[in-house]
């Protein structure tokens, strides 16, 4: 006879968002907006300056800056796509037009701790991501193991930072 694991719910985890910006203005607008949806900041990063690429140059232009946040209210993993289109929509609407075509101002990136991973949501299908529904897709970035975070091939440069690492493992202490 065979045996059937059954399902179990998912012990809920900490939300967190990257946000990089230029307007110190709008990166206040956009935190106001996520707490109002979210719940009370606990959690927040130095601002760094994101310097690890120019792939966002054209859209939001030079000089950008970044920093992580973190919510007081656990969720549930699985809610993680719908967290993510909400966040797009909040980019959207603080988004400017020029040339005709609509440019962020912010870039909200979501993701959520557990003791074990950090996972990102994105809209990006890569092979390593994992597709969530509604055109959102996850990936496991970093992973806990022997006492520190540990990237993975792919992890993105600014959560290999001190200033991420250190964000995450007060993250991680506060589960």
């Amino acid at each position: 006879m065979m045996h059937m694991d059954s399902t179990s719910e998912p012990v809920p985890v900490m939300l967190f968002m990257g946000l990089m910006y230029r307007e110190k203005a709008v990166f206040e607008i956009a935190i106001q907006e996520l707490t109002d949806r979210f719940g009370r900041v606990i959690l927040r990063s130095p601002v760094f300056d994101f310097n690890f690429t120019d792939y966002y140059t054209h859209e939001m232009g030079a000089g950008l800056k970044k920093a992580f946040i973190a919510f007081e209210t656990h969720v549930d993993p699985g809610s993680l796509a719908e967290i993510k289109i909400i966040t797009n929509k909040i980019e959207a609407r603080l988004s400017a037009l020029s040339e005709g075509k609509q440019m962020r101002k912010i870039n909200i990136d979501p993701g959520y701790a557990t003791q074990r991973k950090v996972v990102l949501a994105s809209t990006k299908n890569r092979s390593r991501r994992i597709y969530l529904g509604e055109g959102i897709y996850a990936e496991v970035t970093l992973q806990f193991k022997e006492g520190k975070w540990e990237p993975l091939p792919w992890t993105y440069t600014d959560f290999k930072t001190q200033i991420a690492q250190e964000f995450l493992t007060g993250l991680r202490e506060s589960l």
